[in-house]
């Protein structure tokens, strides 16, 4: 199973989708840059997200709160105190740390030395605001994006005009000092999450739980997850989250085995009640404090997960225009929607300047609809083993013919089928067989 993350990391790194942060200093831990492709299908699924969960709902609307917030909503939502802490032990030999509850026995697993004893380890960031580093100066890095949406409850409320059951959607970072990390990028000092918080009235959260949980997983498996990767694992009371009257945690089979990618959580009126207290606002709804359903997505994870469902390797090559040796080939079997290029432009031959000249025309003529890709090195069978191992759907050949009779070749990355398309029909083909989303895991 290994082998088959190292595959992934490796992938990732010649093909630009991510890098090591910092990696011409060696490194620095637990921290990726998303390269050229990275982002692209970063922003894809994060698109994706958005338009499920607020442009095609009436009820639910965005927001984009601030990374850095005042100290007291921090107090007021326990992450400073001993509940959003860590159990931190140390190799007395080595001098590695660990979270005490992930350890099976009483030593050190890298050399078998003896630990101390264990101490609270906050995952606050801290930094500090002003010119001053004291404690007046002090604030944190936030440690979850949902609490930006509670304390803009009020305003969002009264400016959207909404009345409950309503949504809060928000995309963006949050930053934990992990103890441990690993699994390239499962588990992050600096992630990014996709969260989503649906206030209701008290007495309805089974209805919505149940709702949002069928919704959720739904999601995953339109984008090409296989249902027997994806499972929904309910969260018994004594190792849920202390705000959480009841926890669903959907987990993917991950090659390091099963692995939680989104938490759906019934979070009462925890939040809202805390918020009000400590601020002294009033932040109940027609006399009463909203219950909260949230569903809280890890945009790294599920980046992880999409990238390990769609990869395959083809024994012997499929590619039959290449003559050289067929060692295994790649395909990155992406959905549509999430492939970062929709199209590569492919000139047959690079030495005819007739044909690179219109490649370079169609490019340009799809430039403006669709994240292309124009390719001329190499011979025309390595382009398209390129194009499959970054997942891209459509390949246009432009050759010869296409000289004579304006039109281009059309390759379909998973069934390898082409055809010949006209040049000025290229857009609205292009588009319905975009939107034509099939199943890419078959």
């Amino acid at each position: 199973m290994n082998n088959f993350i190292n595959k992934i990391v490796s992938l990732c790194k010649r093909r630009g989708f991510i890098f090591q942060s910092s990696e011409i200093y060696s490194g620095f831990g637990s921290c990726y840059d998303f390269g050229s492709l990275g982002i692209e299908l970063k922003n894809n699924i994060k698109q994706s997200w958005w338009e499920n969960m607020v442009q095609n709902r009436e009820n639910i609307v965005g927001l984009d709160a601030s990374i850095l917030m005042s100290p007291k909503v921090w107090q007021a939502s326990g992450h400073l105190t001993a509940g959003f802490a860590d159990e931190l032990v140390e190799c007395k030999k080595c001098h590695k740390r660990f979270k005490k509850d992930e350890l099976k026995e009483n030593k050190c697993p890298e050399c078998k030395g003896s630990l101390t004893e264990s101490r609270k380890f906050n995952l606050m960031m801290k930094t500090f605001v002003g010119p001053v580093e004291d404690k007046a100066a002090t604030t944190y890095l936030r440690a979850e994006t949902c609490q930006g949406i509670y304390v803009n409850f009020l305003n969002v409320l009264n400016s959207m005009r909404l009345k409950i059951p309503f949504g809060i959607a928000q995309i963006g970072k949050a930053f934990r000092n992990e103890i441990t990390t690993g699994n390239f990028i499962f588990r992050l000092r600096e992630f990014e999450q996709m969260e989503m918080q649906f206030f209701i009235k008290p007495g309805q959260n089974k209805k919505w739980f149940e709702y949002w949980k069928e919704q959720r997983m739904k999601w995953y498996y339109d984008l090409g997850i296989k249902k027997q990767n994806l499972r929904a694992v309910e969260i018994s009371k004594k190792d849920r989250a202390h705000y959480a009257q009841r926890q669903v945690d959907i987990e993917y089979k991950f090659p390091f085995g099963w692995k939680e990618i989104e938490g759906i959580h019934d979070r009462g009126d925890w939040d809202l009640f805390n918020h009000s207290k400590f601020s002294n606002k009033d932040l109940s709804y027609e006399k009463y404090i909203p219950h909260i359903i949230e569903t809280s997505v890890g945009v790294d994870r599920s980046f992880f997960a999409f990238l390990c469902e769609a990869y395959q390797e083809i024994k012997g090559g499929r590619t039959k225009t290449t003559k050289a040796v067929k060692e295994a080939e790649v395909v990155l079997r992406l959905d549509k929607r999430l492939a970062p290029i929709k199209v590569a432009v492919l000139p047959l031959v690079k030495n005819k300047p007739k044909v690179v000249k219109k490649a370079k025309q169609v490019f340009d003529l799809l430039k403006p609809y669709f994240m292309c890709q124009y390719d001329e090195i190499g011979s025309i069978g390595r382009r398209y083993r390129r194009q499959d191992e970054i997942g891209t759907p459509f390949c246009l050949t432009i050759d010869f013919g296409t000289l004579e009779k304006q039109d281009v070749t059309i390759r379909d990355r998973n069934t390898m089928k082409q055809k010949r398309v006209k040049i000025k029909d290229l857009v609205e083909v292009l588009k319905q067989d975009l939107e034509n989303v099939s199943k890419n895991h078959a």
